[in-house]
């Protein structure tokens, strides 16, 4: 990968960005997921520290398997000094938030903006950004990219096959009869071992829709019954269709993230769930002519929810340490890395957002960005997420596992909401396990 440019950018404003966790001179060890976001971006917001203050070094450090590779430095009381916690190998936030290994990041939020004059650090993040991360009230982390998730597809391929956007699910079915009865591709491929591409892109949308963010909270706070919901039924049985009337592209479920999303790019299937890292997590496969474009999830005629949500939340969460040897250079780290000069980079370069206040003013955009902006700015704000699958990591792995089985006919709809509410009833009457409410 390219070595990411100098900061240049940063020395006009050097001398106003400040000290104000009293930084020392010496190293801030950082330990960095490098995914479809890779890591030029993570360099770049070091070489910003690294200007402002000429006696720090920032280690930048890329790695995959984020759990693997980290869970013994926080068993020996060595963690690093700031962490990109992500990826499918990462290490659940609940369980480090049980076992008290994160810094409480309230000083950071407190703490003057970087690059924005009269702000805090907590006053240019995108409101509703940083939920995910908040567990009991407390920041423990901080969500660095504004994720805006949907159903991606070939724009000149889908204009000329005569095709167009569903606005329902039933649509959606039927469009996929349509590409079906073609027979030139699939209609649909995911990220097959990885389900959580599916369940948390296009299910709990389906769900949303279906019966509002009533549901969702019930889901949540773990309520009883709350997988009878109508709602439930309905997105369930809907995601299932896609497997059940053979929509899905033949050998899907033993594919990686990259293997899906490459054969998509070869003209394998039409649709595919993502987020939009990406363009940038494809950029070298894409074909010049590809055009990528991302669309809303499909919703219902009748539905309860807002029709016009998105899927949009704050992700990519990094985490200071509460052991490591420079939290402060761990949280100082942040506070570049969350500016408006590195939202700036991040957009022209990893064509994604940051959810920083006037982070993409000035910046080019490719048409993927444009047409996922377009979707948040649609939404006028209402963005869904879901939290049970964050503060419950027994929650998070059910799912994953029950998707797949579903995605793949080993289940059918009534027995995954079956197996789903049975494991919310352990972990609500498991005393051991600190619970969460919204």
């Amino acid at each position: 990968m390219a070595e990411a440019p100098t900061a240049a950018a940063a020395a006009g404003g050097a001398a106003e960005v400040g000290n104000p966790f009293n930084v020392a001179a010496g190293e801030i060890d950082g330990v960095f997921f490098a995914g479809g976001f890779g890591d030029d971006y993570i360099k770049y917001a070091g070489q910003l520290v690294e200007k402002a203050h000429p006696d720090v070094k920032v280690k930048v450090q890329s790695i995959q398997k984020v759990q693997e590779q980290l869970q013994p430095r926080f068993v020996a009381g060595t963690p690093p000094d700031v962490i990109d916690n992500s990826g499918a190998g990462l290490i659940p936030m609940a369980d480090l938030v049980a076992e008290d290994q994160l810094l409480d990041l309230a000083p950071l939020l407190a703490a003057p903006a970087w690059d924005t004059a009269g702000k805090t650090f907590g006053d240019t993040l995108f409101p509703g950004s940083q939920t995910s991360a908040i567990f009991g009230g407390k920041q423990y982390g901080i969500n660095i990219a504004y994720t805006i998730s949907g159903i991606w597809y070939s724009k000149p391929a889908f204009e000329a096959a005569g095709y167009t956007y569903p606005k329902t699910w039933a649509e959606m079915l039927t469009l996929c009869e349509q590409i079906k009865k073609d027979g030139k591709q699939s209609p649909w491929t995911y990220q097959g071992r990885y389900p959580y591409y599916i369940w948390g892109i296009v299910w709990n949308m389906l769900v949303y829709y279906a019966g509002g963010d009533d549901v969702i909270k019930k889901l949540d706070n773990l309520e009883p019954n709350a997988w009878s919901d109508p709602a439930i039924k309905r997105a369930t049985e809907d995601l299932y269709q896609l497997w059940d009337k053979g929509y899905i592209m033949p050998g899907t479920e033993g594919l990686t993230h990259t293997e899906s999303q490459t054969e998509w790019l070869k003209g394998k299937a039409v649709f595919i769930p993502c987020g939009n890292w990406l363009e940038n997590e494809m950029k070298d496969t894409t074909p010049a002519d590809f055009n990528m474009t991302v669309a809303n999830i499909p919703g219902y005629a009748d539905g309860k929810g807002d029709q016009n949500a998105v899927n949009a939340n704050g992700g990519e969460t990094y985490i200071v340490p509460a052991k490591g040897k420079n939290t402060a250079g761990g949280m100082e780290y942040l506070r570049a890395l969350l500016s408006k000069d590195s939202a700036k980079y991040f957009a022209e370069n990893v064509r994604a957002i940051m959810p920083v206040t006037g982070g993409t003013e000035g910046a080019k955009l490719s048409e993927g960005m444009k047409a996922g902006v377009a979707l948040a700015e649609g939404s006028k704000g209402v963005a869904i997420n879901m939290n049970f699958t964050n503060w419950y990591s027994a929650m998070n792995k059910e799912i994953d596992q029950r998707t797949g089985e579903l995605m793949t006919g080993v289940i059918k709809p009534d027995e995954f909401i079956s197996i789903m509410q049975k494991k919310a009833d352990e972990v609500a009457a498991d005393p051991d396990i600190k619970k969460f409410t919204r």
